[in-house]
């Protein structure tokens, strides 16, 4: 069953409709192919800024390569778990806080504490914000020398428990 001549002629007058009705918006089209370019012009932004960030990380990550990770990484806490860092915490006059800044200029072992020189001792207190000598005052090699060998124990007969 095929169309009548009425019904061609509906579907031609429709055709011709839409067709007047799209050359008289286009107007709005112009609208919606502007939009489009500004959104093109901002994801190009979005992308040369992350291309900008991705280069900042990499030359971050290059410049760390070789430094002592930090205390709130996934490296120093696996070197925690690992058994890789002591309680320097228990050193008196070096508390939690301290601690974190040890951990930052890269000693985590009662061992390292012991082999600081004079020199390498001003320095850390100059870092840590110490009064010159606190360091030899408060007896950190020492400290560090006792808890190494003898333990926590032995370490709070001698100078009680760390404030």
């Amino acid at each position: 069953m095929g169309f009548t001549p009425n019904q061609w002629a509906i579907l031609a007058l429709v055709l011709i409709l839409g067709w007047l009705i799209g050359l008289l918006s286009r107007s709005g089209g112009a609208k919606w192919r502007r939009a489009y370019h500004d959104e093109a012009a901002v994801r190009k932004s979005a992308e040369a800024q992350l291309a900008t960030a991705h280069e900042r990380i990499a030359e971050l990550e290059q410049q760390a390569a070789g430094r002592p990770i930090g205390p709130g990484t996934a490296g120093a806490i696996g070197a925690a778990a690992a058994g890789n860092r002591d309680d320097l915490a228990l050193i008196r006059g070096i508390g939690r806080d301290r601690e974190i800044s040890l951990n930052d200029a890269g000693i985590y072992r009662y061992r390292q504490v012991e082999a600081l020189s004079e020199s390498d001792a001003a320095a850390l207190e100059s870092r840590l914000g110490l009064k010159p000598g606190a360091i030899a005052y408060e007896e950190w090699r020492e400290q560090a020398v006792l808890l190494r060998e003898k333990g926590v124990d032995e370490h709070r007969t001698r100078w009680g428990t760390p404030v």
